[in-house]
């Protein structure tokens, strides 16, 4: 246990992985391919019959499966498999954890300031993903009932709907039973694609030559805006690409890698050639190929494994959701907001009630709204290929100046990148007025309130900062004058420097010191996990004060409690029963001058206000807690 506040953290090595890589693959499934696998039930129906439909011919077919095979090749088995997921932070992964990676490695502050905006937009277009995918996939499996019966089509939207209020509600008491059947249904799910394809592909082996890009080039020469339009919907084979980098840190590198391989990527390439066989012999298809593969009397059950694949997907999608969350709370994004753990075992199991219900609303308004997975499709994919283009960008960096490949092999390569994600994201902005506003506007809102609290908590601590009398000072002067009475206090603050506010309300209104001051302040490193011998460090001041710094990574549980049992080098162990928690609650005032726009410091005040109380955040006993009010212009 370090005895220097101001030292550096070594840094720990990544957790690690008790189950077997078999295992791990298989529940990767379930988890991290929920989204990629479930893409053939609309990618290639809305490439032909969706907004800017297409003539289904030879060259169509097979110049969108080539598309479709070498996006999936280039952006995901390339980039996102073959080169990020190397950068993993400590074994984690995600814009956010790929942004603090660099800012750690590359100290330059113009430059963090920058990549703190790439990694803000790109969390604010997740949130916008995340509302659109579980309402896109599961319209998209239970809409198979038209396929089905056609008189059914009127249920299809009460029954989505049932099944997404469903899925929120089931996140209050955890997932963690469900979840383990959820990698083995994947698994028959994939398998079912890949049958379904080698089927089709035995009627029309020749539909394997649209692996050639020949294809490719060819239906872009043919007709350059067409071609253009049906990039938007092409792009839609590929959303998920991002879950591999972002989830990581559940499953690590080699299991993600194992099931993509061997499982995924061949699955998805025979189903997606399936339906070009298909509509080759039957271009009538075309309105629902994935179904239709199907023999007539299979397609009821098939619609009910798609309909559990969609569900699976739904819920990697809102877990993902908690966990970004969560990380853009540890880093300083985002407020104080109630974070309950659903599952004894699994660390990673949370529930942030205000982001479920908020999800749930909007999703089922989205339902209400859109109406059909086609409609749907029109505000899919920005969100997507605009998180991609910023991985990108942010890989850029990496590479350049991190890593430092060699520039005649990392400046193509980017180029090739930069070129497919902005071709994808110029293609999917002409769906903006037929409903791809809705995610860059959820973007929108999300950007404004991860930089407004960003913003605001950094002129807060600056200001507090300002005002703070030297701690030396203060313990020379108080010690003398001031009553010592018997406990020990803990006044929590944000600065490793200074006095507290708390404490000095403390004195000023109540004229007493306890005898033993401990002035507490919780670091958040960026990096995911902090190990527990370098996870306190104290700093004896004097006169029975010290200074003690607890460090967190950005995916730890914070818990205050089980930290301070194990301080050391401060008197006598902490007893909880004995402590007294003093925390400062900050009024914000206008200020003549102030430091953001008027609008911005009414957002970051109201965000103030409801966010949790740090008694519960970080898990005070609530009978020894003390809240001492101040006031702070910003």
């Amino acid at each position: 246990m370090s005895s220097d506040p101001a030292a550096a953290a070594t840094l720990p090595a990544p957790h690690p992985h008790k189950d077997g890589v078999p295992k791990l693959a298989i529940g990767a499934l379930g988890v991290v391919f929920g989204d990629i696998g479930t893409s053939p039930l609309y990618a290639f129906k809305e490439t032909f019959v969706g907004h800017h439909p297409m003539p289904v011919d030879q060259l169509h077919i097979f110049g969108v499966v080539s598309l479709i095979f070498w996006s999936i090749i280039l952006v995901v088995a390339v980039k996102y498999v073959s080169i990020i997921m190397r950068a993993d932070n400590r074994g984690e992964g995600g814009s956010l954890a790929l942004l603090a990676l660099i800012s750690r490695l590359t100290p330059d502050q113009r430059r963090s300031s920058y990549l703190a905006l790439l990694g803000v937009m790109a969390t604010a277009l997740f949130f916008g993903d995340a509302l659109i995918t579980p309402a896109m996939t599961v319209m998209s499996a239970v809409e198979g009932l038209t396929v089905v019966e056609d008189q059914l089509s009127p249920l299809v939207v009460p029954i989505a709907i049932g099944i997404l209020v469903a899925l929120f509600i089931m996140q209050t008491r955890g997932t963690a039973r469900v979840g383990a059947v959820f990698g083995p249904v994947m698994l028959v799910y994939f398998g079912t694609l890949a049958t379904l394809g080698v089927t089709g592909l035995v009627n029309r082996p020749d539909m394997l030559f649209a692996l050639n890009p020949y294809w490719a080039a060819m239906f872009i020469a043919d007709n350059p805006p067409v071609a253009f339009f049906a990039l938007g919907s092409i792009v839609l084979a590929v959303t998920g690409a991002e879950a591999l980098y972002a989830d990581m840190g559940h499953f690590g590198r080699g299991p993600i890698r194992l099931s993509w391989m061997w499982i995924v990527l061949p699955a998805l390439m025979l189903n997606y050639l399936g339906q070009g066989a298909l509509l080759l012999d039957t271009p009538l298809a075309a309105e629902n190929p994935f179904f239709l593969m199907a023999p007539e009397a299979l397609r009821l059950p098939l619609v009910g494994l798609a309909t559990l694949a969609a569900i699976i997907a739904s819920q990697a999608v809102i877990t993902g959701t908690f966990s970004v969350t969560r990380q853009a709370i540890q880093l300083g994004f985002l407020p104080r907001l109630r974070i309950t753990h659903t599952s004894a075992s699994a660390e990673g199991q949370v529930f942030i009630p205000v982001v479920n219900w908020t999800l749930a609303i909007l999703v089922v308004l989205l339902v209400l709204g859109f109406k059909s997975s086609s409609n749907l499709a029109a505000a899919y994919g920005i969100a997507v290929t605009g998180t991609m283009l910023i991985d990108t960008l942010l890989l850029g960096v990496l590479l350049l100046t991190v890593w430092r490949w060699n520039r005649w092999l990392a400046v193509p390569l980017l180029a090739v990148f930069l070129l497919i994600d902005g071709v994808y994201f110029a293609s999917n902005l002409t769906k903006v007025p037929d409903g791809g506003w809705f995610p860059l506007v959820v973007g929108a809102i999300g950007f404004t309130m991860l930089t407004t609290w960003s913003r605001g908590r950094r002129l807060m601590q600056e200001r507090l900062r300002e005002s703070a009398l030297p701690i030396e000072v203060f313990i020379k002067s108080a010690s003398s004058a001031a009553v010592r009475v018997p406990g020990t206090a803990v006044f929590m603050t944000s600065s490793p420097t200074g006095v507290p506010p708390a404490l000095l309300h403390n004195l000023k209104h109540n004229k007493v010191l306890h005898e033993r001051i401990m002035i507490l302040t919780v670091v958040v490193d960026d990096v995911p996990f902090v190990s527990d011998e370098d996870r306190i460090g104290t700093l004896e001041l004097g006169s029975d004060f010290y200074r003690i710094i607890i460090r967190y990574g950005f995916m730890d549980e914070i818990d205050l409690p089980d930290a301070l049992k194990r301080v050391e080098n401060c008197g006598p162990k902490l007893k909880m029963m004995e402590t007294s928690f003093f925390l400062s609650r900050q009024t914000l005032l206008t200020s003549d001058n102030p430091g953001m726009a008027v609008w911005r410091e009414v957002l970051f005040s109201w965000m103030m206000r409801n966010a949790e109380s740090a008694m519960d955040f970080f898990k005070l006993p609530t009978n020894r807690v003390v809240e001492l009010g101040s006031q702070v212009e910003i």
